[in-house]
């Protein structure tokens, strides 16, 4: 059998742009680290008690409309806390500068992302702004273990009598 050159070489472009769409797809998840092109808008500060498990490229999202991405986030020795540092897209210039920051699920068991909610002030945020009211991720494990605690303290508490508060017995 004579082997079609052209169909070989088909072949390979296929091969090449599969795996320079794998690359590209790479440097855009919310992990890497890795983005293509300059970081464009304006960086905002909010600190957190507990991020959970957020990470440097998710979502910030302000109304469901997402309005930027976590750029870094670090911890703070001084009070003890997480400070993450968003970036904003220039777009978005008209947020008060008294709105909240938390950090949200997306959907039971999605990846984490920071919710904003609009302030009423007047002023707005700007390059090296802070966000001073934060709420801190909820982590579903110590969940678990409040609700657990919780009814074991109630299972303890409506249950029979210990046998040394028993009607007291004939000697």
């Amino acid at each position: 059998m004579k082997p079609n050159r052209s169909l070989e070489i088909g072949t390979g472009l296929f091969v090449l742009l599969g795996f320079a769409a794998l690359a590209f797809l790479t440097t855009q998840l919310p992990g890497s680290g890795m983005r293509l092109g300059a970081a464009q808008g304006y960086k905002v500060l909010a600190k957190f008690d507990n991020v959970g498990d957020l990470k440097a490229g998710s979502p910030v999202s302000m109304s469901g409309v997402r309005i930027g991405r976590v750029e870094a986030i670090a911890f703070d020795a001084t009070d003890y806390r997480a400070e993450v540092t968003l970036r904003i897209e220039p777009q978005f210039d008209k947020i008060p500068d008294d709105s909240d920051a938390s950090i949200q699920t997306a959907g039971l068991l999605g990846g984490k992302y920071v919710g904003i909610g609009a302030g009423g002030s007047e002023t707005f945020l700007a390059d090296g702004g802070r966000i001073e009211f934060t709420q801190s991720a909820i982590v579903l494990e110590s969940l678990v273990n409040k609700f657990f605690a919780n009814f074991a303290d109630k299972g303890s508490s409506t249950g029979t009598a210990p046998a040394s508060d028993a009607a007291p017995t004939k000697e």
